[in-house]
């Protein structure tokens, strides 16, 4: 059982999504028993409602066992540049990286430690590709996913099923020591992670999860996709030591 435990939820413009994650915190916090949490919400230079919604919540449900806490930073860096200043805040022995839509419901934590290697692992990934993992996605995504997890095995060499999943568990000390050396902040942060943790020898393991789909992301399948790409090959040239 992970009984302390920091949760960070990257965010840009959530306002629209923002109740439903307040609501999801609120069930998950009523079947923790024992635990000591703390939320980060970091948010990466909204310019809507979202720093009023998050500050409103602070002050209703903020707790000695169950911290909240709000950071919002000057302008708009990049999801993976938000998480890494929510890992350098954080203080509990592991460490959760999770989108604020909870398309991946943090309820997922207490099937995930039903594993036995749990405990044993220094970084899980969950990956929407794997036998166990229950699903709920549009077809263009679907065929797009494929496509990613392709061409970054042939061009990258990662072999991993998913690695674009926000739901992502650390042990404090590797976060912190990973995100630290992490400089590519857009939608490949994850590929850097993964190039970052393979120098280092540290292992990735994925754990299914339960996924559903929820509108109104900011990543624009097209463009972002073709941005995605580009960084690839540019990941490569930075990493090429460590492809084979």
């Amino acid at each position: 059982m992970i009984k302390k435990l920091s949760i960070i939820f990257p965010l840009f413009n959530e306002e629209k999504r923002l109740t439903k994650t307040f609501n999801e915190i609120c069930k998950f916090k009523k079947k923790t028993i024992n635990r000591k949490l703390e939320f980060f919400f970091i948010d990466d230079g909204s310019s809507d409602k979202s720093p009023l919604l998050i500050d409103k919540f602070i002050k209703k449900n903020n707790s000695k066992n169950f911290k909240i806490k709000y950071f919002k930073l000057r302008q708009n860096m990049g999801k993976g540049y938000a998480l890494k200043y929510g890992v350098q805040k954080s203080t509990m022995p592991w460490i959760l990286t999770t989108d604020t839509d909870l398309s991946v419901p943090l309820s997922q934590i207490f099937e995930w430690e039903k594993f036995k290697e749990l405990e044993k692992e220094k970084i899980i990934f969950g990956s929407r590709n794997l036998k166990d993992s229950k699903v709920k996605k549009k077809y263009i995504r679907f065929f797009l996913g494929k496509l990613f997890s392709f061409s970054i095995k042939h061009i990258l060499n990662i072999s991993l099923a998913d690695t674009q999943c926000g739901f992502k568990l650390y042990k404090k000390k590797i976060a912190k020591n990973i995100f630290t050396q992490l400089s590519n902040f857009g939608f490949t942060h994850d590929l850097e992670i993964v190039l970052i943790s393979k120098s280092k020898k540290i292992k990735i393991k994925e754990f299914p999860v339960k996924w559903t789909h929820r509108d109104g992301s900011k990543l624009n399948i097209f463009y972002d996709s073709l941005i995605m790409f580009i960084n690839i090959f540019l990941l490569r040239i930075k990493h090429h030591h460590l492809i084979n």
